[in-house]
């Protein structure tokens, strides 16, 4: 499967980003990282948390000219990105596809559905992936990079 194979089926469709679409992402990411750390509950810092590690997803989709349609936005945005940086990440999507569920639970569900140690878990996972976003985007979009 290939990106292009996703916007046949009408998982995506194409996106012109830009430099500063780029940047206002990253902030975001650093905002909400930053954010996650603080005295809140643990359930809201997973929900920061997540919502950064999908702005790093979305960041991957748009430097290759793609956003994911609005049915399953979350989904197919985190599984992505797989097809951008490798099948060899697959391991990563399932944590991130397992966050996404956890996160909708706590968000519309009930609280406590994340340990502390969930959360930091995903803090942590969040601030590697986001080195591994960049060191991409340095690669293969310089361009896009302020």
């Amino acid at each position: 499967m290939t990106l292009a194979n996703w916007l046949h089926n009408g998982w995506l469709r194409p996106h012109k980003t830009s430099s500063k679409e780029i940047a206002d992402l990253i902030q975001i990411v650093l905002r909400d990282l930053k954010d996650a750390e603080r005295g809140v509950s643990d359930d809201w810092r997973f929900g920061i948390a997540y919502n950064a590690v999908l702005k790093l997803c979305t960041i991957l989709l748009y430097a290759e000219g793609y956003r994911a349609e609005k049915n399953l936005q979350h989904y197919r945005t985190i599984q992505a990105f797989t097809l951008i940086l490798g099948a060899d990440r697959k391991a990563d999507a399932d944590y991130l596809d397992a966050c996404r569920a956890r996160r909708n639970i706590l968000e519309y569900d009930y609280i406590g559905a994340v340990t502390a140690q969930d959360a930091d878990e995903l803090i942590a996972f969040t601030k590697e992936f986001k080195k591994d976003v960049m060191d991409w985007l340095k690669r293969n979009h310089p361009d896009l990079l302020l």
